[in-house]
């Protein structure tokens, strides 16, 4: 699961409607991190979230899908995850520059 395996804890995570399970949340809350999932429509108890944060998140949907733009990255011709990450690099540039 995306949640396991890192070292560092996050101060919150921050996923869509999909992610806002009853056990997701304990497992962010079992990390000691603040859950930014918004609740389903249909949800019974609707439970509330940091909407300013929420919306933070689309800055780095737009991100993924403008690198996905870029076709080096999308079909990952860098074999080599050095290069790779070199290339995410130079996008990263090259979105900050414009």
């Amino acid at each position: 699961m995306l949640l396991e395996g890192h070292e560092a804890n996050p101060k919150a995570v921050v996923a869509d409607k999909a992610y806002g399970s009853k056990d997701i949340r304990q497992r962010i809350a079992d990390m000691g991190a603040l859950a930014v999932i918004p609740s389903k429509s249909n949800a019974r108890i609707h439970i509330p979230h940091d909407a300013a944060l929420y919306a933070m998140r689309n800055v780095v949907e737009r991100f993924f899908c403008t690198m996905k733009d870029m076709r080096r990255l999308a079909t990952r011709y860098e074999k080599l995850s050095r290069n790779f990450l070199a290339m995410v690099h130079l996008f990263a540039i090259r979105c900050w520059c414009n």
